[in-house]
């Protein structure tokens, strides 16, 4: 299992960002960070996370406001919540937010190491049995038996998120928001065309069909193996 991640850091202590910065890149991860909600929503348009770590105090928007927003847009991504609020009634706000895990500060690297890890084993899970395809992170490139397609930041959202998510289903009005697009009938037919050229690449790389199902006035379902790298 490939346990490096995308990290995206987001606290409003200079120093205390840089030096968790710092250590998760010592780990190995790709790591980006920043101080607020808007610097967040900045870094999301060339930066894809699949892990956040965020801070609850922040200007503008709140780390609580963040993570329900962020669950919402994107079902699949992991949310560790690092914080100096210890008390019951926080920690319950925490992960009824959209936290998957929840840390108090002071964090010793080796203590954020472990949440880290136990988080990559549903980010990046073990491959399924029989699987053909793989979708590289870096590269760009869905990788089969019969070819590697190139595929667009755009594709690559799509099914990443269709992989990751439960049942490895989403719904139309998620898959807008992941790509930031209005929740509108024009951005939903872009949307089947963008599906449709997916499913020729898909095809085109080796997989059976069907390999993306659209579910009737829903959403799209992944209906393949894919493995993420």
């Amino acid at each position: 299992m490939d346990t490096l991640l995308n990290i995206l850091v987001v606290e409003d202590h200079d120093d205390l960002r840089e030096a968790t910065v710092a250590t998760l890149v010592a780990m190995g991860h790709a790591v980006h960070g920043v101080d607020c909600a808007e610097a967040l929503d900045d870094a999301l348009v060339s930066f894809r996370p699949d892990l956040l770590l965020l801070d609850l105090n922040l200007p503008g928007e709140d780390g609580l406001s963040i993570a329900r927003r962020m669950r919402a847009a994107a079902p699949e991504i992991g949310i560790i919540m690092v914080t100096a609020r210890n008390q019951v009634r926080d920690v319950t706000q925490g992960y009824s937010s959209g936290a998957d895990i929840y840390v108090t500060k002071p964090t010793a690297p080796e203590e954020l190491s472990a949440a880290i890890h136990a988080l990559a084993r549903r980010l990046r899970p073990p491959a399924r049995a029989g699987t053909q395809l793989v979708l590289n992170t870096h590269a760009l490139q869905l990788e089969g038996p019969q070819a590697s397609i190139a595929v667009s930041g755009h594709e690559y959202q799509l099914l990443a998120a269709l992989a990751r998510a439960r049942d490895h289903r989403l719904e139309t009005w998620q898959l807008l928001e992941l790509l930031g697009k209005p929740i509108e009938e024009q951005e939903k037919r872009t949307l089947a065309v963008q599906i449709v050229r997916l499913r020729k690449k898909l095809l085109d790389a080796g997989a059976s069909e069907p390999t993306i199902k659209a579910l009737r006035g829903t959403g799209y379902q992944l209906c393949i193996a894919l493995e993420l790298r």
